[in-house]
């Protein structure tokens, strides 16, 4: 590897809006994020899932089964 060509790779401390202080390595000393694995809501399991069948199954009473790609 070529000399003084690469960043300092130092000890990190991440910080979240929720208080969650992670410690990691990074090229920079601090790193304050808005949201972390804590507090997302995917990781969490307050993700609200949006319920699809409902309109899939109105578009198909309207127009009907489809024929295309059927043999």
């Amino acid at each position: 590897m070529k000399k003084n060509i690469h960043p300092k790779y130092v000890d990190c401390t991440i910080t979240c809006l929720c208080g969650n202080v992670i410690q990691t390595r990074s090229t920079k000393d601090k790193l304050h994020v808005e949201i972390c694995s804590n507090c997302h809501p995917f990781y969490t399991g307050q993700q609200k899932i949006v319920d699809t069948a409902g309109r899939v199954e109105r578009f198909r009473k309207r127009y009907g089964e489809s024929t295309y790609g059927k043999k």
